[in-house]
C-alpha cells in the first residue's frame, strides 16, 4: 500500500529553528581569528570566522578597546588574499568596526589602491568603506577619485559613489555639494539604480533651496527618466512641489498635474501606483482630478499579484474617507475582494466597502463579513467593528442589522480591546440611534452574563444606570444586574450594587424591591460591597417607610463630581493634619494645566510666586492667601480665577516680568512678577503704569509698589482695578516699568545713596472673556446636559470663515472660551468634514455653563458653526453668545 505523503521527521519544526550560530562565544571566536595571521590563508575559514564576527556585532556583542584593535589590525592582514569572497567580507569587517582615526591610517593606502584596481568590485566595496570610516580631512584627498567614480561606466561603480554621497552629505555637507555637476551628469545615465542613487543625491543637495527643487522638477518632468525607481522619486518631489506651490488653488489648474496624470499611463506598476498614490493626497483634490487614479487603482484590484491588489486597496481605503463617492464605482470589484486569502487585502476591501457602501447593500455586506470575521485577527477585527459603527450612523435605519452583527461577534471568542471596540461601538450606536436603545442593553445584559473582564462589567453596569431607568421596561433589567452580586468578584458586585441603588432611586415603583436586594448585600464578604449598600439603603430610606426620593438622595447617586480628582486628593491630603470638618466647597473647580507661557518661565530664572522655580504650578488656593494676606485687597471677595503668568518681557532681558491676572467678582488684580538680572543694579520703588485708555470698563482703585528689588531676588508689585459686578470687562492694557535705579559696588554688595529714575517698556496685556471662565468638567456631559434646564438653551449658528482645518476651528473656539473640552471631544479624527465638541465650565458667579458645539467645512474650507448653550443662568448663555459674535 502506497504511503501518503508526510513529513519526513517529527522535529522538522525544530530543526527550522537551528541556527548555525548558535552557542557560539566571544572568546572562542577571538581565538579562531588568528587564522587571520596564518602564513597560508584558508579564504573559506577566515570568511567563516569573519561571518561569525559580524554575527556577534549585529547581536549586540561589544568587543574591548584592545579586542577591537587586535580583530582590525589581523583583518587587515586579509588584503594579501586574491579571493574575492573574501575580500568583500573584509570590506564589512572594517566597516561594523568603526576603526579609530589612528588605525584609519593603517588601512587607508590599501583601500585607496582599490580605489584604483582594475577589478569593478573592489573599486565599487573600497569607495563604500572608506567614505564610512574616514574624516573630513582625508575625504579632500579622494574627493577627485569620487567625482570621478560618479560619472564612472561601470553602474556598480557610480551606484557606490552616489550613495557613499548621501551619507557623506550629512556629516560633510560643503564638500558633497561641489560635485553637483557630476550629480547632475549621473542623472542621465541609463542604468536605472545610477539614475536612482544621483536623483536622491541632487534633491538632498538642493532641498533647502525651493526654487532649485521646482527648476530640478521642471527639467525633469519632460520625460529624461528612464528608471522607474527614480521615476517614483521624480513623482514624489513633484507632489512636494505643487504642496508648495502657490498657485494651488482649489479651483484653477494644478502645476504639473498633467506630469502626473501622465505617470498612470507608465508601463512600470510601481510608476502608476506612485502617481495614483500621489493625486489622491493632493490637497484639496476634486472629484474630476481623482477620477483617472481611481480609474487604474480599480484594475489593480483584479491584478494576479497580492502586492498591487494591497497597494491599490490600501489607497482607496485613504480615498474613501474624503471622497467616498469617488470610489462607489469600485465596489462590485472589492467585494471580490472579501475572499481574498490574504486576509490584509480583506480587511481593507471590507472597511472601504462600509464606507462607501449605500443602504440596500447593507445586509449582502453583512452576511459577506460573518463568513469572514473568524479568519482574521483582532487587530483587523476592530478595524471592522469602527466601519460598521460608522456605516450604522449613516444609516440609522439599519440598526437592526448591524446591531445584530455586533451583538454576535461580542459572544464569540476575543481579546480585551476587541471587545472593548464592539461595547463601544454599540454604546455609541445606543445613544446616537434611539430606537437601538432598548435591543442595545438587552446585548449588553446578555454579554455581562459571560464576560471576563471587569473593566467592561463596570462600564456597562454603570452605562445601564444611566440608560436602563429611562426606559419603557426597566424591571427587565434588574434580574442581570443582581446576577453580578453573586456571580462576580467584588469590583463588578460594587459596581452592581451602585447600579441597583440608581434603578430604586429613579424608578419609584421599584424601589421596595431594590430595597429587599440591597439588604442581602449587607452580608457580602467584601467590605466596599457592604458599605456601598448600607450607604445605598439609608439614601433611598429603607428603614421599613420607603418614602419619596428627594432631590439631594439623586444629586447624591446621579450629579456629577464638579471638582477636578486631582485637586479633591491634594486638598484631602492637606486636610488630614487639620480637626474642622472637610468643606468640599473649598477644592478648587479649575483644571490646571501647565500652559505655554509657564513652560517657557522654567527655563529662565524664577519670577516670583508666578512662576517658582521647581514644583508644580501655583495653585488658586496659594494665590488667595496671598491675596488676602495685602489689606488692601481683603475686602474684595473670595477669588473667582487666577491666569497662567503671561510673560511681558523677551528671555535674556534685563528684567523678567511675567503678569497674573486675579478675577474677583467686582475686580481685577494684576500680580506683576519682576526679577532684576542685572547683578550691579538694585532697583527700588518699583511699580507698573498701566495705561487702560483701551479698557474703558476698567478703573484703577489700588497700586501697590515694590520697595526693593535686588539682583535675582524676585519680588511682587500689584494693581488693582474696578469693574462692573459679574460682568465679563474685556481690554488691552498698555504697561511700563517704572523704578530707581542704585549702583551695587560688586566688591562690598553695597548700593549707592543716589539713584536714577528710569523706565522699562513691556507688552501689552489683554482680559479676555476666557479669563470669566473657569475649566471644570463634567464626568457625563449627556447627563449633566439633560438635568440643566432647557429653558436656559440658547442655540445660533455663526460662519467662522476659510480655516487651514476643522481642528483648527475647534481649537480657536475653546481658547475664546476658556472651557474644559469633555470625553475627548476637543481632538478632531482627520480628514473629518464635520465634528461635535462637549466643553463645560463655571462663569463668574459661579454659575455653570454647558457648550454644544457642531462644526462642518467644506471644500472651500469654510468653516460653519452651530452653538447651543444650556446654563443655570439664562443671560449667562446669551453672553455666551455674544462672546463668540464679538469673537
Amino acid at each position: 500500500m502506497a504511503q501518503p505523503l508526510v513529513k519526513k521527521d517529527d522535529d522538522h519544526d525544530d530543526e527550522a529553528e537551528y541556527s548555525p550560530f548558535l552557542g557560539i562565544e566571544k572568546g572562542a571566536i577571538l581565538q579562531e581569528a588568528r587564522v587571520f595571521n596564518d602564513p597560508q590563508l584558508d579564504p573559506r575559514r577566515c570568511s567563516q570566522v569573519i561571518t561569525k564576527l559580524l554575527y556577534l556585532l549585529n547581536q549586540g556583542e561589544t568587543f574591548t578597546k584592545i579586542e577591537a584593535t587586535e580583530v582590525f589590525f589581523s583583518v587587515t592582514k586579509l588584503f594579501q588574499s586574491r579571493d574575492l569572497g573574501l575580500r568583500r567580507m573584509v570590506y564589512l569587517m572594517i566597516k561594523e568596526l568603526s576603526p579609530s582615526a589612528d588605525e584609519v591610517i593603517i588601512v587607508t593606502s590599501s583601500l585607496m589602491k582599490d580605489m584604483n584596481s582594475k577589478t569593478d568590485m573592489y573599486r565599487a566595496n573600497s569607495i563604500r568603506v572608506l567614505c564610512r570610516i574616514i574624516d573630513g580631512t582625508l575625504l579632500t584627498q579622494i574627493e577627485r577619485y569620487l567625482k570621478q567614480a560618479i560619472v564612472d561606466k561601470n553602474p556598480v561603480v557610480a551606484s557606490a559613489a552616489l550613495v557613499s554621497g548621501i551619507h557623506l552629505l550629512q556629516t560633510n555637507p560643503e564638500i558633497v555639494k561641489r560635485w553637483s555637476n557630476e550629480v547632475q551628469e549621473a542623472v542621465q545615465s541609463r542604468a536605472a539604480l545610477v539614475q536612482f542613487h544621483a536623483l536622491a543625491l541632487l534633491h538632498q543637495i538642493r532641498q533647502n533651496d525651493r526654487l532649485a527643487v521646482s527648476k530640478l522638477v521642471t527639467s525633469l518632468t519632460r520625460g529624461t527618466v528612464r528608471s522607474p525607481l527614480a521615476q517614483c522619486l521624480l513623482i514624489r518631489y513633484t507632489s512636494q512641489v505643487i504642496c508648495e506651490s502657490a498657485g494651488n488653488t482649489q479651483t484653477g489648474d494644478r502645476p504639473f498635474y498633467d506630469y502626473l496624470e501622465s505617470c498612470l499611463r507608465h508601463k512600470a506598476e510601481m510608476v502608476i501606483l506612485e502617481a495614483a498614490r500621489a493625486i489622491t493626497e493632493l490637497n484639496g483634490v476634486t472629484s474630476r482630478e481623482l477620477t483617472p487614479a481611481v480609474t487604474v487603482l480599480q484594475l489593480f484590484l483584479t491584478s494576479s499579484k497580492p502586492v498591487l491588489r494591497f497597494a491599490a486597496i490600501r489607497t482607496l481605503n485613504k480615498v474613501a474617507m474624503t471622497h467616498p463617492m469617488s470610489v462607489t464605482n469600485c465596489n462590485i470589484d472589492m467585494e471580490g475582494l472579501i475572499s481574498d486569502q490574504n486576509r490584509s487585502i480583506a480587511t481593507l476591501a471590507i472597511t472601504t466597502l462600509l464606507k462607501t457602501g449605500n443602504e440596500s447593500s447593507v445586509d449582502r455586506l453583512m452576511k459577506q463579513i460573518t463568513n469572514f470575521m473568524s479568519d482574521i485577527a483582532d487587530e483587523f477585527k476592530i478595524v471592522v467593528v469602527e466601519a460598521i459603527r460608522s456605516l450604522c450612523l449613516k444609516f440609522p435605519l439599519k440598526y437592526r442589522a448591524l446591531m445584530n452583527f455586533l451583538s454576535n461577534i461580542l459572544r464569540e471568542e476575543g481579546g480585551f480591546e476587541y471587545k472593548k471596540a464592539i461595547v463601544d461601538s454599540i454604546v455609541i450606536l445606543i445613544r446616537d440611534i434611539p430606537d437601538a436603545k432598548e435591543s442595545g442593553l438587552l446585548h449588553l445584559c446578555e454579554f455581562i452574563e459571560d464576560c471576563e473582564f471587569t473593566y467592561l462589567s463596570t462600564q456597562i453596569l454603570h452605562f445601564l444606570s444611566i440608560e436602563g431607568p429611562k426606559t419603557s421596561d426597566p424591571c427587565k433589567y434588574i434580574r442581570y444586574i443582581y446576577n453580578r452580586v453573586h456571580l462576580e468578584n467584588a469590583t463588578v458586585r460594587a459596581s452592581a450594587v451602585t447600579t441597583l441603588a440608581k434603578f430604586g432611586a429613579l424608578v419609584e415603583s421599584l424601589k421596595p424591591r431594590i430595597i429587599v436586594l440591597l439588604k442581602r448585600c449587607l452580608f457580602d464578604s467584601d467590605d466596599e460591597v457592604r458599605d456601598r449598600a448600607t450607604l445605598y439603603l439609608s439614601t433611598l430610606g429603607a428603614d421599613d417607610a420607603v418614602v419619596e426620593t428627594g432631590e439631594d438622595a439623586n444629586e447624591f447617586l446621579f450629579g456629577s463630581l464638579d471638582v477636578p480628582l486631582v485637586n479633591l486628593v491634594t486638598s484631602l491630603k492637606n486636610y488630614v493634619p487639620s480637626d474642622e470638618p472637610f468643606d468640599i466647597s473649598s477644592v478648587p473647580r479649575e483644571v490646571k494645566v501647565q500652559p505655554l507661557a509657564e513652560k517657557k518661565a522654567t527655563s529662565k530664572k524664577s519670577t516670583g510666586l508666578g512662576a517658582p522655580p521647581t514644583g508644580p504650578t501655583a495653585t488658586v488656593d496659594t494665590y488667595e492667601r496671598l491675596l488676602s494676606s495685602i489689606p488692601e485687597f481683603s475686602s474684595f471677595g473670595k477669588l473667582f480665577k487666577s491666569s497662567a503668568p503671561v510673560e511681558l518681557t523677551e528671555a535674556e532681558t534685563e528684567y523678567a516680568v511675567n503678569v497674573v491676572k486675579h478675577i474677583f467678582y467686582q475686580h481685577v488684580v494684576f500680580q506683576y512678577n519682576c526679577t532684576n538680572t542685572i547683578s550691579e543694579q538694585l532697583l527700588e520703588n518699583v511699580t507698573v503704569i498701566v495705561d487702560a485708555s483701551e479698557a474703558e470698563e476698567f478703573a484703577e482703585v489700588v497700586s501697590k509698589p515694590l520697595g526693593s528689588l535686588p539682583y535675582d531676588s524676585p519680588g511682587q508689585t500689584f494693581l488693582a482695578f474696578e469693574k462692573p459686578e459679574g460682568v465679563p470687562a474685556v481690554g488691552k492694557f498698555s504697561n511700563v516699568l517704572r523704578f530707581l535705579v542704585k549702583e551695587v559696588d560688586p566688591s562690598t554688595g553695597e548700593s549707592e545713596d543716589d539713584g536714577v529714575e528710569d523706565e522699562y517698556q513691556l507688552e501689552d496685556l489683554e482680559v479676555v472673556a476666557a479669563d470669566y471662565m473657569q475649566k471644570v468638567g463634567v464626568s457625563n456631559f449627556r447627563n449633566a446636559w439633560e438635568n440643566m434646564n432647557p429653558d436656559s438653551e440658547k442655540v445660533d449658528e455663526y460662519g467662522l470663515g476659510p480655516r487651514e482645518s476643522l481642528a483648527e476651528a475647534v481649537n480657536a473656539v475653546i481658547n475664546l472660551l476658556g472651557m474644559q473640552p469633555c470625553e475627548g471631544t476637543e481632538v478632531v479624527p482627520s480628514n473629518s468634514r464635520s465634528h461635535t465638541c462637549l466643553l463645560s465650565g463655571v462663569f463668574i458667579g459661579n454659575v455653570k455653563v454647558l457648550v454644544r458645539l457642531s462644526f462642518g467645512i467644506n471644500g472651500q474650507k469654510d468653516v460653519a458653526m452651530k452653538l447651543a448653550v444650556r446654563s443655570d443662568d439664562e443671560s449667562i448663555s446669551d453672553a455666551i453668545h455674544e462672546i463668540v459674535a464679538s469673537g
